[in-house]
């Protein structure tokens, strides 16, 4: 999911190396030495050298549960003052929260501040949406477990998981190649089998894959795109940010008879949706 801001709320390395540096030189007194020395020195070092391989692995293993560790604590410490504190009440939207790491989905150098309140940029001028916007729109979704959902703008794909854990299927569609090749490659590393992924404009959704239970946009056009409210089944909600410069959050449910309501959400910070919506098609 890309790009967005709670009306106004603004909060804002790690790498681990185990080296061992070991200089081999043969000095003066060495060179002097007689050869039965210089043997006799073999057996410490070769023990020495098995000492220092073996300790690398293990001590990156620690080093990594520690860190593992350390994202759970604040990933949970996000839900309970981010979420929670904010009204998130929907019980699955918290646990999904709770158990797909957004760190893995910031670059390694801003893994430290994937849990704050606040977007966190991703690449190609992009941005990974703030928790409680991710929060908000999912729980607008109302999903129970079976449903088939489609996304607009995979973004770093942090959005599909958490819809991957609460959804049958997820499709989504990013019109940026390479940030849609890295979500994909993302998801599949961290085991979300049920997201697929596709590159193309959103603007018109996924026919060939319609209709959809759900429908969620994380970049923002003007105006409602008809197509995408053609491809939502009756009583299917969509939830999708729409202005041109500042937008509302919208929450459009089909009844039954394909009649449609809207409810306003929350005022929010989209980046424009691209192609199509912005008078260029793909």
């Amino acid at each position: 999911m890309k790009h967005s801001e709670e009306g106004g709320k603004h909060n804002l390395n790690m790498d681990f190396q185990c080296r061992n540096d070991i200089i081999f030189g043969e000095s003066s007194q060495y060179r002097k030495a007689p050869v039965k020395k210089k043997i006799l020195l073999l057996p410490g070092l070769i023990i020495f050298l098995i000492f220092c391989s073996g300790c690398g692995p293990g001590e990156r293993d620690d080093r990594a549960s520690e860190n593992e560790a350390r994202f759970k604590t604040l990933r949970d410490r996000m839900v309970r003052d981010q979420l929670v504190e904010r009204g998130i009440a929907d019980s699955r939207v918290i646990s999904a929260m709770e158990r797909v790491p957004r760190h893995k989905f910031v670059p390694a150098d801003l893994a430290d501040h994937a849990y704050a309140d606040r977007q966190i940029p991703f690449g190609e001028n992009q941005n990974l949406t703030q928790p409680y916007i991710v929060a908000l729109m999912t729980e607008a979704l109302q999903l129970k477990g079976d449903e088939s959902v489609l996304e607009i703008g995979t973004g770093s794909g942090y959005q599909a998981a958490i819809l991957a854990t609460l959804a049958k299927k997820v499709y989504s569609i990013e019109i940026i190649e390479y940030l849609a090749r890295l979500a994909e490659a993302r998801l599949k590393g961290l085991g979300f089998e049920n997201v697929e992924i596709k590159v193309g404009d959103g603007y018109r959704g996924w026919q060939s894959q319609a209709p959809f239970d759900a429908i969620i946009v994380t970049t923002a056009p003007d105006h409602i795109p008809t197509p995408l409210l053609e491809q939502l089944k009756p009583n299917g909600r969509m939830v999708i940010p729409v202005g041109k410069y500042f937008q509302e959050l919208l929450v459009i449910i089909k009844d039954r008879e394909g009649n449609l309501t809207e409810d306003r959400i929350i005022p929010v910070k989209f980046r424009p949706m691209q192609g199509e919506a912005e008078g260029k098609p793909r």
